[in-house]
């Protein structure tokens, strides 16, 4: 157990070091980070490390919705529209306070040589 422990620690830092690299002003989806982690299927496991981030201010979570674009995290964070009041004010607008234009503000993740 304290493996799979260790494991999932280590896979949620992989994590972070990639949601640390989206730009201002984009958003990327659980599944492509779990792609560029060569975990494909794992982004469910994403969302978790997500939602065990928000004690860490370094990590932009806010920039990370599903693959539609729904703020499908958005209950994780403290206030009632906080998610989107973080996305807005890097200039992405947020429709039906759930969604952003996913094909304009998709930022394809890319491993970087030291992960």
């Amino acid at each position: 157990m304290k493996d799979r422990v260790a494991n999932n620690d280590n896979f949620f830092e992989r994590v972070y070091e990639i949601v640390r690299l989206i730009p201002e002003g984009k958003v990327t989806s659980y599944g492509a980070i779990a792609k560029a982690l060569g975990a494909a299927r794992s982004a469910r496991m994403v969302g978790w490390a997500m939602n065990a981030s928000h004690n860490k201010d370094d990590v932009p979570a806010h920039r990370v919705v599903n693959r539609k674009g729904l703020l499908s995290g958005k209950h994780h964070f403290d206030g009632t529209n906080l998610m989107q009041q973080l996305l807005e004010n890097e200039g992405i607008p947020v429709k039906d306070n759930q969604i952003v234009d996913f094909e304009k503000y998709f930022w394809e993740p890319k491993i970087p040589n030291n992960l």
